[in-house]
């Protein structure tokens, strides 16, 4: 956030005592240029700054994010999102859940992956070794199916429920059983690694 706060921080914006900026608005950042968002330290992020501000204004600016809060498919909204410079779908899904009412949006990367794995299909990477587009969505529709309201919100709750801060206060059968199949895991992987190597001797 502090990055994105930095063009109202250059203009000096602030709330109270304590220093709170904003977010800059689309029309305070209607004639800034790359080379000056670049200057204030925002790297390359600065060209996708610019390119989604365009492409916003050619699709409505506010009115169209707004209108995208009362789409009720968050496949739709994800596929919309997409279209902006420097957004993946898990970069859509988070925007979709966390600020446009998606609640069956589901951000999915490889820890969410593993999760769908080990507690509802383990089936379901297949023999992909990358989340493909099919994959993401194999991986969203298993935490969809198995949670009728705001699905989006329990992938949430799961997945900050895998890290290490919040490993004291889970049930000491449920850290075990994330224990067991991680180390599974790795030696599934270190398996297929002597056999890679035993393939290609034989060569």
């Amino acid at each position: 956030t502090f990055m994105m706060e930095l063009p109202t921080r250059q203009e000096g914006g602030d709330s109270g005592a304590v220093p709170i900026y904003s977010f800059p608005t689309l029309s305070s950042l209607a004639d800034a240029t790359e080379d000056e968002l670049r200057g204030m330290g925002l790297g390359y992020r600065a060209k996708y700054i610019i390119e989604t501000r365009d492409l916003l204004n050619k699709c409505g600016g506010n009115d169209f994010l707004l209108s995208l809060r009362t789409q009720q498919d968050a496949e739709t909204v994800q596929e919309e999102l997409i279209k902006f410079s420097g957004i993946g779908r898990k970069v859509a899904d988070c925007i979709a859940l966390f600020s446009l009412d998606s609640d069956d949006a589901i951000p999915v990367d490889v820890h969410v992956q593993h999760i769908a794995s080990r507690d509802y299909d383990p089936t379901v990477l297949g023999e992909a070794k990358s989340l493909t587009p099919t994959i993401y969505k194999r991986v969203g529709d298993l935490f969809r199916d198995r949670f009728d309201s705001y699905p989006g919100w329990a992938h949430s709750l799961l997945f900050v429920a895998e890290l290490p801060s919040f490993r004291g206060v889970l049930p000491a059968d449920v850290v075990k059983e994330m224990d067991d199949w991680k180390e599974h895991e790795q030696m599934k992987k270190q398996e297929k690694k002597e056999e890679s190597k035993k393939a290609a001797k034989t060569k």
